[in-house]
């Protein structure tokens, strides 16, 4: 037998270096692997974010879209009953027609308080900052509240204090949503005695700002301190023995307080059992800098004999607007497209009603594109009208070339006015028709 070679200090050294290159070979094997399951983790991450990203997106689509049907319908409603109260009818005739937009109007308030609610889940509600005249917003809701009222031969109370600016900036339609359902709230609950509306304003320190203070008291069925508590959890009411009584989602005051904390304020409650309930919503908003911001436009005599082109893709929108616009002394034709409006509008109209969330090329793009027109038909006045309210809304379709700009559901006096206001300046439309 031989014996085994002996290595000498090199070999130990060699076998040394081969036992920790081996390990380092290991080791950086197993830290590879862990980085590796991070970053596919990560890569998961990412995907699984850009899917919910999508997924909310398409729920938002879905919600305007809701809203937008809803609101064309509600125009429907709306309009009809504002040219019956407004014709040559008996008394109680007219009160049938105030009742007819009175609901309208309170579906068209609670479809906002709805659409806010899934948005409020998402952390994607967002208010608008504009500026409007709190003693107008005062004057509608008075209006509303007699037409509740009525139906129960309830009587009504208001106090407007005297000390409230001229104007201020935020969101109008969201404050009168929740205004209208605390309005009807308090005929609902309540079969005898009255309703009570009052508002005062509150300076806030010196930075340019006022709390509103609106209050709605009624000599209703009241509440317990028990179902107080239970009171502003959404799908909650404030006994089974009033949900079945008076039915209800339950929903509306959960909302209402949350718009209130949105705009800096709170709701409250105090309520006695058997004698009534008030419920105070305050909001801190800013005092509009100027006067000119909210100046009421000049009133002018509404034309009449126009010729409107409008633009609507929903079949029962187009019945609506064609009795609107001929009511209002107009000829109306239409177009049930973007494209199709880019085409018509070259014969030659006086003004176009547009909607703005049309299938395929919207408002928005078909109005681009009119603009885009060789020509003085380019310059056709546009009214842009749309079932969304969003911020942002108005000024993007302006920015498209829109020269108003209403919300569904849509009013004959408002779009009256649009019109007149449009028209006012607006040249003839001889000067603006390519192909007579």
């Amino acid at each position: 037998m031989h014996a085994a070679p002996r290595l000498g200090a090199g070999g130990a050294i060699a076998r040394s270096m081969a036992r920790s290159t081996s390990k380092q070979s290991s080791s950086t094997r197993a830290l590879r692997g862990r980085r590796r399951l991070p970053a596919r983790a990560r890569a998961k991450s990412r995907v699984a974010r850009r899917a919910h990203k999508t997924s909310e997106g398409a729920n938002d689509t879905a919600l305007a879209i809701f809203a937008h049907d809803i609101r064309t319908t509600l125009t429907g409603i709306l309009a009809l009953g504002e040219l019956l109260a407004s014709s040559n009818l008996e008394e109680r005739e007219r009160r049938w027609a105030a009742g007819v937009r009175a609901g309208a109007e309170h579906l068209a308030a609670l479809t906002t308080l709805i659409i806010d609610s899934a948005k409020a889940g998402k952390g994607s509600l967002t208010l608008q900052q504009t500026p409007f005249r709190p003693r107008h917003l005062m004057d509608a809701l008075v209006e509303i509240l007699r037409a509740r009222a009525q139906s129960k031969a309830l009587a009504v109370e208001t106090a407007i204090a005297g000390n409230l600016p001229d104007s201020v900036v935020g969101d109008s339609v969201r404050l009168r949503a929740a205004l209208e359902n605390l309005i009807d709230n308090a005929v609902k609950f309540t079969e005898r005695g009255a309703v009570r509306l009052d508002v005062r304003a509150k300076p806030v320190g010196r930075g340019g700002r006022v709390e509103l203070v609106f209050s709605v008291a009624d000599s209703g069925i009241g509440l317990s301190r028990a179902e107080v508590k239970r009171l502003f959890r959404p799908f909650s009411q404030g006994s089974a023995e009033i949900a079945r009584r008076y039915g209800g989602a339950g929903l509306g005051l959960s909302i209402v307080k949350m718009l209130a904390k949105l705009m800096g304020g709170d709701l409250t409650v105090t309520s006695t059992p058997g004698r009534g309930s008030r419920f105070t919503f305050t909001a801190v908003l800013p005092i509009a800098r100027s006067d000119t911001e909210t100046a009421a436009p000049t009133q002018v005599p509404a034309p009449r004999g126009l010729k409107i082109l409008c633009v609507e893709d929903n079949p029962y929108g187009r019945v609506i607007l064609n009795t609107i616009v001929t009511e209002l002394g107009h000829h109306a034709d239409f177009a049930v497209s973007g494209e199709h409006a880019v085409d018509a509008v070259e014969r030659g109209y006086d003004a176009v009603l547009m909607d703005v969330m049309l299938s395929g090329s919207d408002g928005l793009e078909a109005t681009r594109r009119i603009r885009a027109l060789p020509g003085a038909v380019a310059a056709t006045p546009i009214i842009g009208v749309s079932g969304r309210t969003e911020p942002g809304d108005e000024d993007a379709a302006r920015a498209a070339g829109m020269n108003a700009y209403l919300r569904k559901p849509l009013s004959p006096s408002a779009l009256s006015k649009a019109i007149a206001a449009v028209m006012r300046h607006a040249g003839p439309r001889d000067a603006r028709t390519r192909n007579p």
